[in-house]
């Protein structure tokens, strides 16, 4: 159930503008809007409704909280989380070069120095975030963003303020997108480590290499169990012009057992990159 643009602006207004609907994913709805007085435009994320109903708020804003301590270039900051009457938001800044999904979509494949400049930076904000104890959990080309010539990484944390805030009302709340989702955030394995980010770092560079998604399937069942217990399909097939290194960067990152991946995800940059 989605949230309708109007109900949201006359919860934010005074505060916020609201221009547009930016897009919706599994857990927000997006809205472009620009701060009361000022000329900043901001994206505006609003929680489905169900899911505002079954988390904890004081926990989601704790939560959030917290994550604002992140700093780095290719974080894309949060500002703040706010209800508004039965609504649950956070803002970020708002980054107006569109999404990888969106190249992808409009593009298909991408060449290979462009995939490695991406991976390289996302990989950045990963290990940046890692090394203060955060895991992204929903790594995907939706959360990668294009500002000026900077590649952005957006919802940081995001994930766990949402599942932490449900387990803390009892809703047990599981968020992640299956496509990118590694075998053992699949199977609700707890904790998780930095392995199941580059675990969907991995498929995002698959995607961006192969033009489609290295596990598919017609249910989201069905895309678990392949991630689970699938090989990914041969780049080498689809894209006969990669370097070998370049598809056994991808299947090293794309291991099933967390401890066969590359220690970090900067290494694993470093390896599609190649010697």
């Amino acid at each position: 159930m989605y949230v309708e643009p109007k109900v949201v602006a006359v919860a934010v207004a005074g505060r916020y503008a609201i221009e547009d609907t930016l897009g919706r994913g599994g857990t927000t709805t997006v809205f472009l809007g620009r701060e009361a007085g000022g000329r900043a435009r901001v994206a505006v994320k609003v929680l489905h409704p169900e899911l505002a109903t079954a988390v904890a708020k004081r926990r989601f804003h704790r939560e959030v909280e917290f994550l604002r301590t992140l700093s780095h270039p290719n974080i894309l900051p949060v500002l703040l989380s706010e209800e508004a009457g039965p609504l649950l938001y956070y803002v970020t800044p708002y980054a107006g070069g569109g999404s990888l999904a969106a190249l992808l979509a409009a593009g298909g494949r991408l060449p290979l120095d462009q995939t490695i400049t991406i991976v390289r930076d996302v990989a950045a904000a990963l290990d940046h975030a890692h090394a203060h104890n955060v895991l992204h959990r929903d790594v995907k080309p939706a959360n990668i963003l294009f500002d000026a010539e900077r590649v952005m990484v957006c919802d940081f944390g995001i994930a766990r303020a949402i599942e932490a805030a449900g387990e803390e009302s009892s809703s047990g709340i599981v968020v992640g997108t299956p496509a990118y989702m590694s075998p053992e955030q699949a199977r609700g394995q707890r904790p998780l480590g930095p392995a199941s980010d580059i675990y969907a770092l991995g498929c995002v560079a698959f995607e961006m290499l192969a033009g489609q998604a290295a596990f598919t399937g017609p249910t989201v069942q069905a895309i678990v169990a392949r991630q689970a217990q699938q090989a990914p399909p041969r780049l080498s097939i689809v894209r006969p012009d990669l370097p070998a290194h370049v598809e056994s960067a991808i299947l090293q990152a794309l291991a099933k057992e967390p401890g066969d991946r590359p220690s970090s995800a900067g290494e694993f940059a470093r390896r599609l990159a190649g010697p």
